[in-house]
C-alpha cells in the first residue's frame, strides 16, 4: 500500500496480528465500499504472512433438517417459511458417523453435525454425544452447531471429544433484529461466551447480502474479535424462493471479496472460512475468496444446497499451489 494511505497503519497494525480500534474499523469498512481493490491487495499479504498458503477443510452433514422453530428470514429450514427443504427428524449416531466416514475418505479431516431447531431435545441430545465421540475415534476433529447449549452440555460434549462449537452470530447486533425476531442477539453471544469459557474451541461468523451495511460488518467482525473467536465461517446469501430474502440479488463476486478482506484486516489471525452460498457469488474456482485473504473452505454439500465435491475443491486448491489440510 502507498506509504502516504491512510490505511497504512491499520495494515501494519493486522502484519503484526493485532485488531485495529472501533474508528479503524470504520475506516476499513469504508475502504472495503469505495475502493475494494487496495483492501484485497492488502488483505492477501496479512493472510500470507499468518496463514500461509495452507487452506483448512472442512464438511458438515445435515443431521436434522427442517421445522425450525426461528423466523431467520433467510432459512430454507424455517417453519415460518414455505420452501422446497428437505424435513427429516436427527438422523443418529450411526447415520452421522457413516457420512463422517464418507468425509473422512474424501479428504476432509474437520466435520461438522448440523441440526435445525432453536435446541436439541433431550433424546437428541444422547444420541449427538454419542456421535460426537464416533466421529472423535475415527480420526476427525468434531464439531457440533445445534442451537442454543447450557454449560452443562457443553460440558459432556467436550468429554465426548468435541473439538469445536459451532455458532454463528449472522450480523451485527443492531441489524439482528431485520434477520430474527424469535430469540436475542445476546442468547447466541452467551453460547459462544460460555463454550470459549470451558475452552472449547468456537467457530462464529455470519451471513452477508441480507441488506447490512459495510458498517453492521466491520461490527459483526469487531464482536467476533471481542470475543475471541478463531474460526469464522463467511456465508453469503443464496436466495431461497419461499423465504422472506428469496427475492434478493446475490452479492457479486467483488462485494463479497472485499467482504472478506475486510475481516482479514479485522481479524489478522483467525481462519476464515469461506462456506454457505460460495458457488452462488464466486462459481466453482476458489481462487478469488482466497486471493482476498480466505483460508478455509466448506466442501460437499450445505444445508439445503448443493456444494463443491471435495475431490474438485481439493484439486483446484492444488492447482492454484495452496495445500489443503
Amino acid at each position: 500500500m502507498r506509504a502516504s494511505s491512510s490505511l497504512d497503519p491499520i495494515y501494519h497494525k493486522a502484519l503484526a496480528g493485532e485488531t485495529p480500534g472501533h474508528e479503524q474499523a470504520m475506516v476499513l469498512a469504508d475502504a472495503a465500499r469505495d475502493e475494494p481493490e487496495r483492501l484485497i491487495e492488502a488483505a492477501a499479504k496479512v493472510r500470507d504472512a499468518h496463514r500461509g498458503r495452507r487452506v483448512q477443510i472442512c464438511a458438515i452433514v445435515n443431521a436434522k433438517s427442517g421445522r425450525c422453530s426461528e423466523d431467520c428470514a433467510f432459512c430454507a429450514q424455517s417453519a415460518h417459511h414455505r420452501t422446497a427443504a428437505p424435513e427429516h427428524p436427527f438422523i443418529g449416531a450411526k447415520a452421522t458417523a457413516q457420512a463422517a466416514l464418507r468425509a473422512r475418505e474424501a479428504g476432509v479431516s474437520r466435520f461438522g453435525i448440523v441440526t435445525s431447531g432453536l435446541r436439541p431435545t433431550r433424546a437428541e441430545f444422547e444420541e449427538l454425544v454419542e456421535a460426537v465421540g464416533m466421529v472423535r475415534d475415527m480420526g476427525l476433529e468434531p464439531d457440533v452447531s445445534v442451537g442454543l447449549l447450557d454449560a452443562g452440555q457443553l460440558d459432556r460434549l467436550r468429554q465426548a471429544g468435541l473439538r469445536r462449537l459451532h455458532h454463528n452470530l449472522e450480523t451485527s447486533a443492531a441489524f439482528f433484529p431485520n434477520v430474527c425476531t424469535t430469540h436475542a442477539y445476546e442468547d447466541d453471544v452467551a453460547v459462544v461466551r460460555a463454550a470459549l469459557a470451558m475452552g472449547v474451541e468456537v467457530c462464529s461468523g455470519g451471513l452477508f447480502g441480507l441488506g447490512e451495511s459495510w458498517g453492521d460488518r466491520a461490527e459483526l467482525a469487531l464482536t467476533l474479535a471481542g470475543l475471541g473467536v478463531s474460526s469464522v465461517p463467511m456465508n453469503f446469501l443464496n436466495p431461497i424462493p419461499g423465504t422472506r430474502l428469496g427475492e434478493r440479488a446475490v452479492l457479486s463476486a467483488g462485494e463479497a471479496a472485499a467482504v472478506i478482506a475486510l475481516f482479514r484486516l479485522i481479524l489478522p489471525l483467525a481462519c476464515l472460512r469461506i462456506c454457505g452460498g460460495r458457488e452462488a457469488v464466486f462459481g466453482p474456482d476458489p481462487a478469488l475468496p482466497l486471493a482476498a485473504g480466505a483460508d478455509g473452505l466448506m466442501v460437499g454439500d450445505y444445508l439445503t444446497t448443493p456444494g463443491q465435491r471435495p475431490a474438485e475443491a481439493l484439486a483446484a486448491l492444488r492447482r492454484l499451489g495452496y495445500q489443503p489440510t
